[in-house]
């Protein structure tokens, strides 16, 4: 257990910082999911575009919250965009 008042701040930051990083990669990775599972099911093209667009602002977004490094970002962006145009054409 901390014993300086300094530690005892640092543990509820790490709680809280901790907490909301589990939240923001939980919904990264379900909007990311959500999108696999539209284009293995054949949903139709403007639907399962809405969802790439999701899929993408949430990458974006944990880059912008430090969740992820921007060059894993790069590469997610750009395999499901590929996976889309594929399936697309």
């Amino acid at each position: 257990m901390p014993n300086t008042k300094s530690a005892i701040k640092r543990v509820k930051v790490t709680r809280k910082r901790t907490l909301r990083n589990k939240q923001l990669k939980s919904a990264l990775r379900t909007a990311i999911k959500k999108f696999e599972r539209a284009l293995s099911a054949g949903v139709n093209v403007e639907e399962t575009r809405e969802l790439l667009r999701r899929a993408l602002r949430a990458i974006d977004k944990a880059v912008t919250k430090g969740i992820i490094h921007k060059n894993t970002a790069a590469r997610k962006k750009s395999r499901l965009t590929r996976r889309f145009n594929r399936q697309a054409s």
